[in-house]
């Protein structure tokens, strides 16, 4: 039987209803299901290194300057795990967006690459790729996707199948349009993955003070050249990158110390209270006062943004 785009939509956004829960994770290890049904507000989280699939609805991410918009039938591919604003446009009670996503591993990507024989993938075009993507999804990715989730009613199969289906998946993604993204996600030498580096350390240091050659040398790269690389990556500056972590961290933060204002400035590296509470209320839409007492209770979710 010919499989199309309308068929694997139709039996896609079924069983993702079928299967959706509110922490988002399924037995299948990695594989995620997402079912919203209202219009979201701007929330603001890490992007995770994830492949998001779209079945029904829209939703927009805002990643520094540039924004992504994907529908029913794209998918979404973040190589690098960013600070991302998102929202859905296009959900509702009646007709819920749902979404399916799979965690994408370096070293997965890695084994596949060296599996690989000469020719199999399209030679790598010049330029560093943006750690976050978006295309059509074509007929066979929708169809694996599709064979990956019936696993969801066969339980006894998933310790077996689900792996291979999903090596199958990240195949068509590496032979695919945007292959180029996601083959540098498992390249230690790719100019990407030397970003991905940097990335790591800041988020990890976030409220140390760094000077843009120190993360260039940890790259392996020039000045100019780590400069120009993080922000194709990124859409951002190495500093706007660590103001967009402190930010976040200290959102986190605030649910739990919604009375600690000035220390949760300070333990995200702001010297001035004043300036934190300026970039909290651009970033957030309130200062961090009022914020907070939304916030509280909010705990840190370990599911990517962009599902």
């Amino acid at each position: 039987m010919c499989f199309n785009r309308a068929v694997y939509l139709d039996e896609l956004r079924t069983l993702l209803a079928r299967h959706a829960h509110p922490d988002m994770r399924t037995p299948i290890d990695g594989v995620l299901i997402s079912k919203v049904d209202q219009q979201t507000g701007p929330t603001t989280s890490m992007s995770g290194t994830v492949l998001a699939l779209i079945a029904q609805g829209a939703k927009r991410m805002a990643l520094g300057d540039r924004v992504y918009e994907y529908r029913a039938g794209q998918y979404l591919v973040a190589s690098v795990d960013l600070p991302v604003t998102g929202r859905f446009t296009q959900a509702s009670a009646d007709s819920p967006a749902l979404g399916f996503g799979l965690v994408l591993h370096p070293a997965t990507v890695a084994e596949l690459l060296l599996q690989a024989a000469p020719g199999d993938l399209p030679p790598l075009s010049g330029g560093t790729p943006s750690g976050m993507v978006v295309s059509d999804a074509p007929d066979e990715l929708g169809d694996a996707v599709v064979r990956l989730l019936r696993l969801l009613d066969r339980p006894r199969d998933v310790t077996v199948l689900a792996p291979l289906i999903k090596r199958e998946i990240l195949w068509l993604l590496l032979s695919g349009e945007q292959g180029a993204a996601v083959r540098q996600l498992g390249l230690a030498d790719s100019s990407l993955s030397h970003i991905a580096r940097a990335v790591r350390w800041i988020r990890d240091h976030y409220a140390q003070a760094f000077r843009v050659e120190e993360l260039a040398r940890l790259s392996g790269m020039s000045v100019s050249a780590f400069y120009r690389n993080f922000q194709a990556v990124t859409a951002m500056s190495p500093i706007q990158f660590q103001k967009q972590i402190r930010l976040q961290e200290a959102r986190l933060l605030l649910a739990t110390h919604p009375n600690d204002i000035t220390g949760v400035g300070i333990r995200v590296g702001y010297e001035s209270p004043s300036q934190f509470s300026r970039e909290y209320r651009r970033q957030f839409g309130a200062p961090p006062s009022q914020d907070a007492t939304l916030l509280r209770g909010t705990s840190r979710s370990e599911v990517p943004a962009v599902v």
